[in-house]
Formats: C-alpha cells, structure tokens, sequence
C-alpha cells in the first residue's frame, strides 16, 4: 500500500500561505502536477498513492469515484487560484502523472488542462505532459490529447522482456510501449518519454541491452532508466521475504546503469539528470527541472506535494477524503512545513548535483567543501567544472551520488 505521508504543522483550513511564500515569486517559473490515483492493477513494486477499484470499494464511496474525479480536481485548481491570490504567473509546465491518468478519459484529462489554462494562463512555450500506460491507449485517445493542449506523453515501458515484466506485474505487451510511440508521434507529439526499470530480479545483462535498444529503436527524443527499488510494503517486497524471487543487488544497478549510459549516449542521448537522458536540450523534461531547481508547483490531487516560496504541503492521501475536505469548501492539505534556509540550502545540495550543470561550490560549508576537494581527487568530480565554481559529478561520482551527497552537505 501506499507509504505514509510525512510530519508537519497543520495546514490552515482555506489553505493559506504565508505572506512571504510568494516574495520574489516572479523571478520562479510555477507548475502544476495533477495526481490521478487510479490504476487497473497495482504494481507489485509500487508504493505511489494510487488504488484500484477493488481497494476503493466501499471505502470512499461516489467521492472516490473515476466517473467525477476530473471535476473535483478542478475544484483544487479553483482553490489553487483563490491561495495564490493575484499572482501573475502563468504557467510554465503541467504535468498529468499517477497513477494511470489515461484510465481516465481523454476529455477528463483535457478539461483538467483547461481549469489550470482558465484560472491561470499558460506560458506561451508551456510543456504539457501526461504519464500514460501502453495498454489504456490508442490512436484517437492520443490524437484528443494532442489536439487538446498536450505536447508530451511519457509511457511506463519498464522492460521489453515479457519474465522481467511478469515479475513486476507490469500487464502490457512487450512491443506496445514502442508502438504507443509511433501512435504519438502520428498523433503530433514533438517529445516522447519512455520510463525504464533495472535491476528487477531475474533480469540479465542482456535483458537489459534488449530494453535499451527497444526503446531507442521506438524513436523517443527522452528516456528515465531508474534502478528498482524494494519498498517495504509492496507485493514484490512480500515475494523477496518469502525466498520466491532473489533480492535486488547494488553491484548489478552499478552495471546496469553503465551498461544505459553507455548504449543511450552511443544512440545520441546526453544525461542532464542522474537517472534521465534525452536526444536535445528542448527533449529534457522541464517539469521535472522544476522540482530539480527549487522552483515552485502546485500538487493538486490525493496525496500530491506542493513547494511555493519554501513551503511546502501535501494532500490527504485517500480520494474520499480528498474529494470530502473540496466538497466542505476546505483545503485537502494534510499538512507543511515552512522550509529554514539550511533545509534549503541541503535540499539545493541534494538535488542540483544530479544534474548535468551540478551545484555551486557556495553552497558547501568547509567540512562540505573539504569532502568535495576528496571527492575531486577521488574521481567523483569534474576538474573543469570543479575549477570554475561548481560540484559535478563524474560517471563514477553518478554511481555514488548519494554518498556523495551526503558528505557534501555536512
């Protein structure tokens, strides 16, 4: 099930910011994810904030319904505008992620859109994504989405190898993710993602390389490759317990995301995020830089996280409580925290070494900057970047960003 949310203050029941959340905000691009928390099947390695019909059954009644959810999210949106106030930015990325959005129909996601387009404009160059699963698409799904405002979709392709899928409990088709691909570029979407997971067990070096090369021959302009992850709780964390499947290992990760590294940059893409590599800087996945860069969004729906002006908030988790606390004229939020200057300063660390551009020697302290001359002498930093004021991390330094991290922030 889904993992627990964390502390926090209470959130004030209208929902309202302190007035120094948007002190500066015009100089900071703002975002809008929209959480759709529904799923045909859940995942054996998922721990996100969604259910499936069968776990929603009797627990949340007509509120949690995916026959009215678009419209009680716009309600958020609604209450996102009256929050921000006269906040003149308009919007730079929406992102539909889950979940599996495209359960919903094309038109729901659509109206969703229009809401954030109507309360507060979009940029002209916006970038507007949806996650989409291979199975609960089509062509004509894809051409209503592209004709109603959407120019990028990411699908969740995880392997091309049917025992590796299985071992997931991924439903789709090896062969659909590179086909939804086709259908989207046919559909008119400039910017297409394939999702990635490595290191399931079971799964072979060779498995892999016939991942990356299926997904590179599909002809998507940007590719996520994550190492899997056992979260406690999940069905797949269950198997492992019980001696069905072999636990994941590092060592294997460490090779598998060489072995993507190496294929993806041979086929032309360049990583600007640890765990994401695209084929131009216009194919990177602004939304998610958003989050990488301290920026501001607004998470509307079950669950989802919000960062304006260094505070940050999140959603009850369950859709009936979600759509309840709207329908009662509250705020869904659950609770935040405002963020000190040093929980800022860590999290800038955290985030911007995994990117491409790295983060500013300035930001280290000298027990941060000692560990960084160590890490430079150790391989893990480049000498140029390092020579002009900015930690970044080597191939090596990626396979050990964390430890990484965690020296350069004391």
């Amino acid at each position: 099930m889904p993992s627990a949310l964390p502390d926090g203050e209470p959130m004030p029941e209208d929902g309202a910011l302190p007035a120094s959340a948007l002190q500066g905000a015009g100089a900071r691009p703002l975002g809008f994810y929209l959480h759709v928390p529904y799923c045909a099947t859940r995942c054996g390695y998922c721990d996100f904030n969604t259910y499936t019909a069968t776990e929603l059954r009797g627990s949340g009644g007509v509120l949690a319904s995916r026959d009215n959810y678009a419209d009680t999210l716009i309600d958020e949106v609604r209450t996102a505008r009256k929050v921000l106030g006269d906040d003149p930015r308009p919007v730079r990325t929406v992102f539909v992620g889950g979940g599996t959005p495209t359960l919903l129909p094309a038109a729901d996601l659509v109206r969703m859109l229009g809401a954030v387009r109507e309360e507060f404009g979009l940029a002209d160059d916006a970038e507007i994504t949806t996650e989409a699963n291979p199975e609960s698409v089509d062509p004509a799904y894809l051409s209503e989405l592209r004709a109603g405002g959407f120019n990028r979709v990411s699908f969740g392709m995880q392997s091309a190898k049917q025992h590796v899928l299985k071992v997931l409990d991924r439903t789709h088709t090896p062969g659909r993710p590179e086909q939804c691909v086709a259908e989207a570029r046919a559909a008119g979407f400039e910017h297409v993602n394939l999702d990635l997971i490595y290191g399931t067990p079971g799964e072979s070096d060779d498995d892999w390389r016939a991942t990356l090369d299926a997904a590179i021959g599909a002809g998507p302009d940007h590719v996520s490759a994550y190492a899997l992850i056992v979260e406690e709780g999940t069905q797949l964390a269950r198997r492992i317990r019980r001696g069905e499947v072999p636990m994941t290992d590092d060592d294997v990760h460490a090779d598998r995301y060489l072995i993507a590294d190496e294929v993806l940059g041979a086929a032309g893409f360049s990583w600007y995020e640890v765990s994401n590599w695209a084929t131009s800087e216009a194919g990177r996945c602004l939304h998610n830089e958003l989050y990488w860069r301290g920026a501001d969004w607004w998470g509307a729906g079950p669950g989802a996280h919000s960062h304006v002006g260094g505070v940050r908030w999140w959603n009850v988790k369950h859709p009936g409580a979600y759509a309840g606390a709207l329908a009662a004229g509250r705020s869904p939020g659950a609770g935040r925290e405002i963020l000190a200057a040093e929980d800022r300063r860590v999290e800038r660390i955290l985030l911007e070494l995994r990117l491409l551009e790295g983060c500013p020697l300035t930001l280290l302290r000298p027990a941060g900057l000692d560990a960084a001359g160590r890490a430079l002498a150790d391989g893990l930093l480049e000498a140029g970047p390092y020579g002009e004021g900015r930690a970044v991390l080597t191939l090596r330094g990626r396979l050990l960003a964390d430890a990484v991290v965690r020296d350069l922030v004391d």
